[in-house]
């Protein structure tokens, strides 16, 4: 296995508690996995890109979509994601991890890049944009990065116990001071309470309006989106209602296996 071996892989499933079906759904001609796929491909740091999905039937879909385009793609647990980020990452060959996740569309490659220059040059376990409170982040919701090396996740899907780290995959690296070396990557200024990500039907209107002012094209970055917002601030003002999910909110039906 090659130690530096970037592999970005993006967690997909059909079955969202708020929104089901929604990584599959059309923003501006194209599903949004797709979207995710392109966006997070441009990544110049980022030797391969992959789909974690589950091995559900409702994953069927997503399954034969990446068989269709020939996208790299590992099945397994619905509800355990961080032993299914770790057996994907086995599967891609990874050295270097960068968890990416379906519902993001406005993903932007040059903040990937970014927190991989950081993660890289800091010489860190695990990097990140975005950490839920009491942690600050300072990137609109929605651009959200993480990285960390293969032992790092190794470590996490050994050791890790608790439900929220099995789910959510990384809060083993980062919730005791002193486990990891942590780098939180920032922006220059505080665009933290903006949400670009999609988990309710006013997110996904509000980002097909954001591709339609593009054209839907996807080769935009976020601080075009960024300057589109400041132009219209009726587009933020569509999902501004919409509660954020809590990093510690776990599935009932996830078991330890």
């Amino acid at each position: 296995m090659s130690e530096r071996k970037t592999v970005a892989i993006i967690q997909a499933r059909m079955s969202s508690s708020r929104l089901p079906g929604k990584v599959l759904m059309d923003i501006g001609g194209k599903p949004m996995l797709v979207r995710v796929i392109e966006r997070v491909r441009r990544a110049r740091l980022v030797d391969r890109v992959g789909v974690a999905t589950t091995d559900e039937p409702s994953d069927d879909a997503v399954a034969a979509l990446c068989r269709e385009r020939g996208y790299l793609l590992y099945r397994g647990s619905q509800f355990d994601v961080l032993d299914r980020y770790y057996r994907a990452a086995q599967q891609f060959e990874a050295g270097v991890v960068v968890r990416i996740t379906a519902d993001c569309p406005l993903i932007d490659p040059d903040v990937i890049d970014h927190t991989l220059q950081a993660f890289f040059y800091s010489g860190v376990d695990f990097a990140t944009n975005r950490l839920p409170p009491p942690w600050k982040r300072t990137y609109p919701i929605g651009l959200d990065t993480e990285v960390c090396t293969f032992a790092a996740l190794e470590r996490a899907w050994r050791d890790a116990g608790e439900a929220h780290h099995r789910e959510h995959v990384m809060p083993y690296l980062y919730e005791e001071e002193g486990r990891f070396k942590v780098m939180v990557v920032e922006s220059d200024l505080d665009y933290g309470e903006m949400r670009w990500t999609v988990d309710t039907l006013p997110d996904l209107e509000m980002v097909r309006l954001v591709y339609a002012r593009f054209n839907n094209r996807d080769d935009f970055g976020w601080k075009q989106v960024l300057k589109l917002m400041k132009r219209e601030p009726e587009l933020a003002r569509i999902n501004a209602a919409v509660q954020h999910k809590s990093g510690r909110d776990v599935d009932a039906r996830l078991k330890r296996p």
